[in-house]
């Protein structure tokens, strides 16, 4: 428990209110309890703010006190200090430090110091875990491969061999990294593999979400670059190399060798074809199909993608064909009359 001024101090906010008012918890508007502290980032959840039953509120600077029946912690980012608060509220995991009796540990393995290797875990020779690095159960790490310090591995995840993972990394259930990328050559109708040698970067503070796979570049490497958060389903085909602090939402799917920039948002089922460059701080739409090159801070959409605005016109224009089509046909009708009228003054 935490009163409303300890927890003003961990998000550098400030208090208008007790400041020994007691805080159990913390919850959306619509989940709080009498006991819980949630937030508002906008004036247009204010009446759901006033109807909500939370104790204390965590609000912007663009929020008039007056407005509010309940006591607040105004800070600058209300909806980062609320992320912020939720890590403090967060019930602790026990971790138990140390391999597990069932682990299979490689030769040459090296381990670095408070590491927890959970219960059937396989890692190969030659690899390298980092200080601190939490391993959780059914875990494969491949040959070589080299993890980070401060890096957490949930359950099932499989790296292959010679993938390097940074620190700070988290990585969700059932992601695959380091797998064979798709490709073929084609001979005579029949498919010959091209087998890919290359490696897979994961820089620093990267998250990667439950069942995302990436796979490992023919030859060279496939980066996802620091800071960037993928979520689940994703697939990153061979040698893309992913910029910094992007965001990759769930299902999209990146062809190989497709280069993008920092600070990009893909959202969900977006595609991106391959040999293609995106540029750094664009947007692409969910459900885009982007089959060209995109210039540096563009927001596109559609399929193909193209800018924004454009694809929403093409969308209104759209929805306008089912009455011009009635008004050609018509028009057709009248011509036919006309057509016959006057073939009948020439008789």
């Amino acid at each position: 428990m935490y009163t409303l001024a300890e927890l003003a101090e961990l998000v550098g906010g400030e208090v208008h209110g007790p400041g020994d008012l007691p805080i159990q918890g913390i919850a959306s508007l619509e989940d709080a309890t009498l006991n819980d502290i949630s937030f508002v980032d906008s004036t247009k959840h204010l009446p759901q703010a006033l109807d909500s039953a939370a104790k204390a509120l965590i609000v912007g600077q663009d929020i008039a006190l007056e407005e509010l029946d309940k006591p607040v912690i105004r800070t600058e980012n209300p909806r980062l200090a609320f992320a912020t608060l939720l890590e403090h509220f967060a019930p602790v995991l026990s971790v138990e430090l140390g391999v597990h009796p069932s682990a299979v540990i490689g030769e040459g393995v090296q381990l670095g110091e408070g590491c927890s290797i959970g219960a059937h875990v396989v890692i190969e020779a030659d690899a390298t875990i980092g200080d601190n690095v939490i391993v959780y159960p059914g875990t494969y790490i491949g040959q070589g491969s080299v993890i980070g310090d401060n890096t957490i591995i949930y359950p099932n995840v499989v790296i292959r061999e010679y993938v390097e993972i940074g620190a700070n990394v988290i990585i969700q259930p059932g992601a695959v990294l380091g797998g064979d990328g798709f490709g073929f050559v084609t001979v005579k109708g029949k498919h010959h593999k091209v087998p890919h040698i290359g490696k897979v970067i994961i820089e620093d503070d990267v998250e990667i979400g439950a069942n995302v796979t990436i796979d490992r570049a023919t030859c060279g490497r496939t980066v996802v670059g620091r800071g960037t958060k993928i979520d689940n389903l994703v697939q990153l085909g061979h040698n893309v190399v992913v910029g910094e602090d992007c965001l990759i939402v769930a299902m999209v799917g990146i062809a190989g060798s497709a280069p993008i920039g920092n600070r990009v948002t893909v959202a969900g089922q977006a595609g991106i074809a391959g040999h293609l460059q995106v540029g750094d701080d664009t947007v692409v739409a969910a459900r885009s199909l982007v089959i060209g090159s995109v210039p540096p801070r563009q927001f596109v959409s559609g399929s193909p993608a193209r800018d924004h605005g454009e694809s929403m016109r093409a969308i209104a224009a759209q929805r306008r064909v089912p009455d011009l089509i009635k008004r050609v046909r018509a028009l057709e009708k009248e011509l036919e009359a006309l057509k016959t009228q006057l073939a009948g003054q020439w008789d």
